[in-house]
């Protein structure tokens, strides 16, 4: 398993973030495009993916951000890769866990050692269209609208609390990929803006409801 280059990490400006992806990592590039203004109020710091060829790492050693792979088949059992993940982001002391094409599901360990902490983007207007095929399915049932979220982790499938959300229009002739590449046109844009306004302001769960700053 690759480790980051040792355990302690520089102080970072403003609240730190630790991005878990498992692909190109079009999300993480752009929190790295943002991160450095300090008006931003946020800093990546680390980079946990659990595929030793996602591009995301690559990102990562380009933008001189500490990454660690955390591959489920060095592991005995989900439980076990569960609390590997959970070590290595914790290695980074994070203020937020930001998933971005992060393609696994955390169990509760995980998601309660960061309690309120974790952040995904998904690419429809939830609570419609959870899952793996949220565009895919919501091209199935004939909305006219469609969209992105930023959510807070639960312990279920795409079901937290919702921060903040984008509508996208279904044009005629939309295939899956058509519309999923303006979906991520989008997804980007709101992760940027929600995770900067959640790290400079503040974030609460009250029940459904988030509440940023105040």
């Amino acid at each position: 398993m690759q480790t980051p280059s040792g355990h302690l990490v520089e102080p970072a400006t403003g609240a730190r973030l630790v991005v878990l992806a498992s692909g190109g990592g079009s999300n993480l590039a752009a929190l790295l495009a943002s991160h450095g203004d300090p008006a931003y109020g946020a800093r990546v710091v680390g980079v946990v993916s659990d595929k030793p060829g996602a591009g995301a790492l690559d990102l990562a050693r380009q933008a001189g951000v500490p990454s660690v792979v955390v591959e489920p088949a060095d592991f005995a059992d989900r439980d076990a890769w569960n609390d590997g993940l959970a070590e290595a982001v914790e290695v980074f002391q994070p203020h937020y866990v930001v998933l971005a094409g992060f393609m696994r599901i955390l169990a509760p360990s995980f998601l309660d050692r960061f309690a309120g902490r974790v952040v995904n983007t998904h690419p429809a207007l939830l609570p419609s269209f959870p899952g793996a095929h949220g565009v895919r399915d919501a091209l199935a049932y004939g909305v006219q609208v469609t969209g992105c979220t930023v959510h807070v982790v639960d312990h279920g499938v795409d079901t937290g609390p919702i921060i903040a959300q984008t509508a996208v229009p279904v044009l005629d002739g939309d295939d899956e990929e058509t519309l999923h590449e303006r979906i991520k046109v989008a997804e980007r844009s709101l992760l940027v803006e929600t995770v900067g306004r959640v790290a400079r302001e503040g974030l609460r769960v009250d029940g459904r409801r988030v509440v940023v700053g105040g």
